[in-house]
C-alpha cells in the first residue's frame, strides 16, 4: 500500500492452518480513503510492516481491531 505522500506499508495477509480462508477485496491500483482490504478469518492473521521512523502506539503482544486500533503514526 502506498499512501498520497508516498510512504509504503506493506501488508502480508496469512491464512490460519485450519481454515485458511482470507477474502481479499481490493485489487491492484485501488484508490482508497480508507484502509479496508478484506476480511480475513478463524486464526488467520495480518502482518503491517511501516516504514522506519513510525511512531508505534502498540504494545507487543496487544490486541489490535480493524478500523478501530491506531498501530502509529507515519512520519
Amino acid at each position: 500500500m502506498e499512501t498520497l505522500r508516498g510512504e509504503r506499508i506493506l501488508l502480508v495477509q496469512i491464512a490460519g492452518l485450519i481454515a485458511r480462508r482470507i477474502v481479499c477485496r481490493v485489487k491492484k491500483g485501488t484508490r482508497r480513503t480508507r484502509p479496508a482490504f478484506g476480511l480475513i478469518r478463524f486464526g488467520s492473521r495480518v502482518d503491517v510492516y511501516l516504514p522506519p521512523g513510525t511512531q508505534i502506539q502498540v504494545r507487543l503482544g496487544q490486541k489490535a481491531y480493524g478500523g478501530q486500533t491506531i498501530l502509529g503514526y507515519l512520519p
